[in-house]
């Protein structure tokens, strides 16, 4: 049984929103916990290569041989992207603050 093609654009579309989600959400943790953490380097290695593995996996799976899928996976993934932005940006009435971190001078 064949789905239907917008149906399917918009499984590929939702697959791609919760890839960049995990992705850039993701990153937004791994730089606030290595940060403080003593072996950062260590952080931002293990979480790029697992980012990066679960996002390539996701959209070969969710692609396929098909370009349309892709491209709509890729929409998601840069609206999610824009979402996660928007959403971990520090509030306009709030003063950035500082990491508490001992790496930098």
């Amino acid at each position: 049984m064949l789905m239907n093609e917008p149906l399917t654009l918009v499984l590929a579309w939702v697959a791609g929103a919760g890839l960049g989600a995990m992705f850039f959400g993701g990153l937004w943790w791994t730089v606030r916990r290595g940060a403080l953490s003593p072996r950062p380097a260590r952080w931002f290695l293990t979480s790029a290569l697992l980012r990066t593995s679960v996002t390539l996996a996701g959209f070969f799976w969710v692609g396929g041989d098909q370009w349309e899928r892709l491209l709509a996976c890729l929409v998601g993934f840069v609206m999610a992207r824009l979402i996660v932005t928007r959403l971990t940006r520090p509030s306009a009435d709030q003063p950035p603050r500082a990491l508490e971190g001992h790496h930098a001078p």
